[in-house]
């Protein structure tokens, strides 16, 4: 983790941050599962941002105006968002089509954010596919 990443880490409160540190430790773990090579971690807008060649970017971050909640964003003009709305209903709380609300209060749904990140990390390969052949 290079300096100034390390750095937004650590402005966040230790719970939130804690819950990020998970969520960017599941992002590389899929990567590596997955084979999909290198994981280029930056920042994007203020957030960590993390990306392989074979998708879309995915953004984390937790914001004052949703202070029960962390997200994990995409890129919106992806067909993630629908087909996360399509395979997960009303267990995952979708902010528009740009983000994954996960509640603080809650344990992180492995599972299905693991899907989740799958689906976008491999994007490039599945975007033509019906429901990105999940």
């Amino acid at each position: 983790m290079n300096k100034a990443i390390k750095e937004r880490f650590d402005a966040y409160p230790e719970p939130v941050k804690a819950r990020l540190l998970a969520l960017r430790e599941l992002i590389f773990s899929v990567a590596a599962e997955l084979a999909l090579g290198e994981v280029e971690e930056s920042l994007k807008w203020g957030e960590p941002s993390y990306s392989v060649k074979t998708g879309t970017p995915l953004r984390i971050d937790w914001k004052t105006a949703f202070p029960r909640r962390y997200c994990l964003f995409f890129h919106c003009q992806t067909k993630l968002a629908d087909t996360f709305r399509e395979l997960y209903g009303d267990a995952i709380e979708l902010q528009g089509n740009r983000a994954i609300m996960l509640p603080l209060s809650k344990p992180l749904p492995d599972a299905m954010i693991r899907h989740c990140i799958t689906l976008a990390l491999t994007y490039q390969q599945r975007k033509l596919l019906p429901l990105l052949g999940a």
